[in-house]
């Protein structure tokens, strides 16, 4: 399961770099998500940026794949019952690269559990060797999750933005 490793690396590293990219607009989502003070907002997004980065890096080695993903399981985890208990708030959750306040959706929570679940997939299945044809997989999968998002927001919402 190269692949899948893959995969939810590039999942956690583009989480990261948006975190730092889009640095106010995230902080403000982590507020809202956590119900954190204001304040808070950048020092929580920076260290779940810095968390995500950490755990990427640890699902790309052999040596240390199953700690990263054991720890991508339970960020996750953390983060669809922080969606759960917003459950019907409209909020920013962060999940897209467009801005969009909506209502947090059984989909979005369902969205976190499932990369859980992935991850959690990478726990049982025997680690295999990264192929030539590895990194084409994980893109592979990494564009059916980003459309699969922006399909969601317009199906549901009726919502278009810059991915």
């Amino acid at each position: 399961m190269a692949e899948l490793s893959l995969f939810l690396a590039l999942v956690l590293a583009m989480a990261a770099g948006h975190k730092l990219l889009d640095r106010e607009r995230l902080a403000a989502s982590a507020t809202a998500l956590t119900g954190a003070p204001v304040a808070l907002g950048v020092p929580i997004s920076l260290a779940a940026a810095a968390y995500e980065a950490a755990v990427a890096l640890a699902l790309l080695f052999p040596a240390t794949r199953l700690a990263g993903a054991m720890l991508a399981a339970v960020l996750w985890s953390v983060y669809g019952i922080a969606l759960m208990r917003r459950l019907g708030s409209t909020l920013d959750c962060g999940c897209n690269f467009a801005a969009r306040a909506k209502p947090v959706d059984a989909f979005a929570v369902l969205r976190a559990f499932a990369l859980a679940a992935l991850a959690m997939t990478v726990l049982l299945t025997p680690a295999m060797p990264l192929t030539l044809l590895s990194p084409f997989a994980a893109l592979g999968f990494l564009a059916l999750y980003l459309a699969l998002g922006e399909i969601m927001a317009i199906t549901i919402y009726g919502q278009r933005g810059a991915a």
